[in-house]
């Protein structure tokens, strides 16, 4: 089996210039060109090829949607990396040698050349008044074919909840509907998962799961990132950034089905909420496009998943001051993310 780089290694210098990648119209054109679904290379892809921040160009204003495509690019580096990492890590004889079909590695590159795509779509949505961030380095702790397929499904679904909240923030109709199509995508990506690697059904109710506080998804994927790693230019991600306490569960206390116990575990114990013993706290459950607020235990840390909800696709979990959390600052702790299809990707939290 081929070794989990789980710090892949730098992208090499000698890639575009900042001119030209403040040009729209240098390299592969994503919509025209079939590099971004055929490029079969190991190297790392246009516009990857660079991974610095490249700064404004131009001393214009800054274009309405800038700060939401500078934090959308920050996590899209994210993303386009684990998959890269994927491409380097590992050979199609390691996915079919553990069960996998003999499409898989192949399916990994040509997701990561999309990937690759969003990564020039984002930058172009930037205006050259603006500076467009660089990537990071990543750690994402998977160490064989099967916890990275894990990863990958949460990766995605966890895509297409923050980008459709992010719809909620964009204030022009063309960034909306770039925002959709992206999504639209993803979700494609994430069917393939279901269906081929862990052989579930697609199907995830009438509506996927509509998140109202785009950042605090967009915040989780900091928990990859390599301390001190960043490029120096690149802006707070996200920004505004919260930094919530993280959550996770005790999986010894809950099947995370509907109607289940659950007992909520902060990830750093230097983070958690600070709690008042006069304050009524709940814990807020988002599926589909319903919100259900069930009361959350401050001696136990504990609550109940909504029998309500449907089996079915996602469930988004966070702690808040408020029934229903209906402002972001009302969120006290979370996200956490809930997988009822498949329900074992979620032991990997």
């Amino acid at each position: 089996m081929g070794v989990s780089l789980s710090n892949a290694h730098p992208i090499a210098p000698g890639g575009p210039s900042n001119s030209d990648i403040s040009n729209s119209n240098f390299g592969p054109i994503p919509g025209e060109s079939n590099y971004y679904n055929d490029y079969r290379g190991v190297a790392a892809p246009f516009p990857a090829n660079d991974s610095s921040a490249i700064p404004a160009v131009s001393n214009g204003s800054a274009g309405p949607d800038d700060l939401l495509f500078q934090n959308l690019l920050s996590a899209e580096w994210a993303i386009y990396s684990f998959y890269q990492q994927g491409v380097e890590a590992f050979t199609a004889d390691d996915f079919t040698d553990a069960g996998y079909p003999n499409t898989t590695y192949d399916r990994i590159q040509e997701i990561r050349d999309n990937e690759a795509g969003h990564l020039r779509i984002f930058q172009d949505q930037i205006s050259n008044s603006s500076l467009k961030p660089g990537s990071c380095k990543y750690d994402y702790g998977f160490h064989d074919v099967t916890t990275y397929l894990a990863i990958q499904t949460v990766l995605e679904i966890s895509s297409m909840a923050f980008l459709t909240g992010l719809v909620l923030e964009a204030q022009t109709n063309a960034s909306k509907g770039a925002l959709l199509a992206i999504a639209e995508t993803e979700t494609r990506h994430e069917a393939w998962s279901l269906i081929d690697i862990w052989k579930a059904n697609p199907f995830g109710g009438p509506s996927d799961t509509a998140f109202p506080y785009a950042n605090q998804i967009l915040d989780f994927t900091n928990v990859f990132i390599i301390p001190d790693s960043c490029p120096a230019q690149n802006p707070t991600y996200p920004y505004p950034r919260q930094n919530l306490p993280q959550i996770s569960y005790n999986p010894n206390t809950t099947t995370l089905l509907p109607g289940s116990d659950i007992t909520f575990i902060y990830k750093n114990a230097t983070n958690v909420p600070a709690f008042s013993a006069d304050q009524d706290y709940y814990a807020v459950f988002f599926h589909g496009l319903d919100t259900i607020s069930v009361p959350y235990n401050l001696t136990s840390n504990s609550s109940v998943i909504p029998s309500e909800f449907e089996q079915k696709g996602l469930i988004i979990a966070v702690i808040a001051d408020e029934v229903d959390a209906p402002t972001e600052d009302s969120v006290v702790a979370g996200p956490l993310f809930i997988m009822e299809q498949v329900v074992q990707v979620n032991s990997l939290d």
